[in-house]
Parts: C-alpha cells; sequence; structure tokens
C-alpha cells in the first residue's frame, strides 16, 4: 500500500510495507519527498532515528535505468 500527497514544495510517497506477518517482521514505513531538484528517502532505523538518503535528478535517472540492465559499468550522456 503506498499514499500520495502534494505538499507546497514537494510530493510526498509513502510506501506502507504489508508483507505477509507470517514471513517475517513488518519494514518500517518508507516516506520519498520529490523536490524540483532532489528526491529524499527517509525511514526509522532500528534505534528509531531517521536515516535519510538524497538522490540528485541525475542519479535518480541512473537508478531508474540501473533497474533494467545487466551486470556491468554505464555512464548516461547528460546531453
Amino acid at each position: 500500500m503506498f499514499t500520495i500527497e502534494h505538499d507546497f514544495d514537494a510530493t510526498v510517497i509513502t510506501l506502507i510495507d504489508e508483507a505477509d506477518p507470517d514471513t517475517g517482521p513488518l519494514n518500517e514505513d518508507v516516506v520519498i519527498l520529490s523536490f524540483d531538484d532532489r528526491v529524499v528517502l527517509e525511514q526509522v532505523g532500528p534505534d528509531d532515528e531517521v536515516v535519510r538518503i538524497t538522490l540528485s535528478m541525475h542519479q535518480l535517472a541512473e537508478l531508474r535505468l540501473a533497474l533494467n540492465l545487466p551486470e556491468g559499468n554505464y555512464r548516461i550522456d547528460r546531453g
């Protein structure tokens, strides 16, 4: 399950773990904040502190491509 909300300066997507309870413990929600120039992923860690990862839009584009490519080294032309 996920939710989408539009704030003033960001789109906020929350991913909620709905795994079968018999397969293991559920993970904390993942919050994705999408700004004009970056995407921030947040999740509460085991020590109850928020773990934050910030990706530039270029890194996000590379991630999107990497999910569909075989093993190897790649470079995206920025042109």
